[in-house]
């Protein structure tokens, strides 16, 4: 799903809501997890899963095309970690 979907379901769940309201919500939304994000702090939706931030130690990669060695340096990426509920539900699922 992505983004203009999420809006979208958002707004057919919500007749009531015109879709310019929707649509701030959902922007207002990422925007707060990526500001607790960025201060370096933790984000948990109950029953969905959590955001927090990792740091990643450096370390020597290679350049594909060249093959030649690069130095990686150390950066902090945000990760989810699913709950144990939407883990289940997915691994649950028949193709």
């Amino acid at each position: 799903m992505i983004r203009s979907e999420l809006v979208n379901a958002i707004a057919a769940d919500n007749p009531n809501l015109p879709l310019q309201q929707v649509e701030l919500l959902v922007s207002a939304f990422f925007e707060e997890i990526t500001k607790r994000l960025a201060d370096g702090g933790r984000v948990e939706i109950r029953g969905f899963g959590s955001f927090v931030v990792r740091d990643r130690e450096p370390y020597a990669g290679r350049n594909p095309g060249t093959g030649n060695a690069v130095r990686v340096d150390a950066k902090r990426v945000p990760r989810f970690m699913p709950f144990r509920k939407l883990r289940d539900s997915v691994a649950n699922l028949k193709d």
